[in-house]
């Protein structure tokens, strides 16, 4: 068994000029959730009757859900379809997902009219069948439960047999320390069933969130509106994941001066060209059933974005994987990854849900305020800080660290001889 194969928590200081200024970025974005909890949505974003939906659908949630499909095309990819050697990147992509849908949730709460009514989709007696928004919204209080309760091994990994508080505090020691390691001893077993409800669970609501428009078919561009929407905002989710996680890994690598797994992510990389294609494939025979190609010429905005998206987000993603020296480089990975999470999903959530929508009488545009801006870019911010301080204090990712700690006894005692005879 490799190094690698042993996550541990990764040693380094936490404070950066670069995590500074994502600190900084975090307190102004907190300062303007609170501001906009308290004051309410019409004195701090640009939403009204006309625009009722703006960056915080369209960027903190549609695409926040649709980055962390890395959680489960790789659960899937690993442990569903028994492709063993990815495991090494499935505590980090569980991560990546837990976290992604975690601040996906902040974020809806900001754009919520009555957030403090979010949780009504908990009481059968206030459940509505009928409507997209309640499928979603119970599929995504699910899933995110199941991706806490995946995650909880990793805790009991690290904390159980050190669990010491102090103070009054201390009467807990033994309460927890049972918890994880009645965690630590079943959770195992079951497993597999939290993995499959949680790919289950996310194909519903990624698809759910492509049907949210469909009510809107006098108001949604033709590039962009089709009955097949679930379906490609599914696909799209899938054809994410990988790439996502790639990109995820690389970073992270270079952020703790760690070693990518430039083995396992090549491999990884072989697939995204096939998903990409699948879904292009799909979206390109939708345009010619719907008799829609004449609006790719008509020079508008919306035809300019649709190309961008396209071209930039799928088909030179997908020239670019297709070579392998690309696939085994870091910056060609890196490159590929950020041209299809930034381009080709990001662009085409913002796409459906600001570009393509056109109210029957609009008497303006909507633009975000600063107030929206900041709290998006502040959620990014504390969602990037908190995933490195639960890296450093929770075996997620292996790296070079372990190589010394993890040398047989015999190698270990012959070295620790030869010191001493030195």
């Amino acid at each position: 068994m490799s190094s690698h194969e042993h996550p541990h928590p990764i040693h380094t200081r936490f404070f950066t000029p670069g995590t500074i200024i994502l600190t900084v970025l975090a307190a102004l974005g907190a300062a303007a959730y609170v501001y906009r909890l308290l004051a309410g949505l019409e004195a701090t974003t640009n939403l009204n009757d006309q625009y009722p939906w703006g960056i915080w659908i369209a960027i903190d949630v549609a695409t926040g859900v649709a980055l962390a499909a890395g959680g489960f095309t790789t659960a899937a990819l690993a442990d569903i379809f028994h492709k063993e050697r990815y495991h090494v990147i499935v505590r980090p992509a569980l991560l990546t997902a837990m976290l992604g849908y975690t601040f996906v949730v902040i974020g809806l709460l900001a754009d919520l009219g009555r957030y403090y009514n979010v949780w009504h989709p908990m009481l059968p007696s206030m459940w509505q069948g009928d409507s997209v928004l309640f499928e979603v919204g119970l599929c995504v209080m699910i899933y995110l439960t199941v991706l806490y309760i995946e995650f909880l091994p990793i805790v009991a990994e690290r904390f159980r047999g050190q669990v010491n508080l102090p103070g009054p505090l201390r009467h807990l020691n033994h309460i927890i320390e049972s918890f994880l390691a009645i965690a630590d001893r079943n959770l195992g077993r079951f497993i597999s069933i939290f993995i499959i409800a949680g790919v289950v669970l996310s194909c519903l609501h990624q698809s759910s969130l492509g049907t949210l428009m469909l009510i809107a078919p006098t108001k949604i561009h033709p590039l962009w509106y089709t009955s097949i929407s679930p379906l490609l905002f599914l696909l799209s989710a899938i054809a994410v994941g990988f790439p996502m996680v790639m990109f995820e890994s690389l970073l992270a690598s270079k952020s703790f001066k760690l070693k990518p797994e430039m083995k396992i992510l090549s491999s990884l990389a072989r697939y995204v060209p096939i998903l990409l294609g699948v879904y292009l494939a799909i979206k390109l025979v939708d345009l010619t059933i719907r008799d829609a190609w004449p609006y790719l010429w008509e020079g508008s905005v919306q035809s300019v974005m649709w190309m961008i998206e396209i071209g930039g987000g799928i088909l030179l993603p997908i020239i670019l994987l297709l070579q392998e020296r690309v696939r085994k480089s870091v910056a060609g990975l890196l490159t590929a990854s950020t041209l299809v999470i930034v381009l080709g999903v990001a662009l085409n959530r913002i796409n459906v849900f600001l570009v393509a929508y056109t109210p029957l009488y609009p008497t303006g545009t909507y633009f975000p305020s600063v107030f929206e801006i900041a709290v998006t870019v502040g959620l990014i911010s504390a969602l990037v800080l908190v995933y490195r301080l639960l890296v450093m204090n929770l075996p997620i990712i292996a790296g070079e660290e372990e190589v010394e700690y993890r040398l047989p006894r015999e190698v270990r005692r012959n070295t620790a001889q030869s010191l001493e005879q030195v």
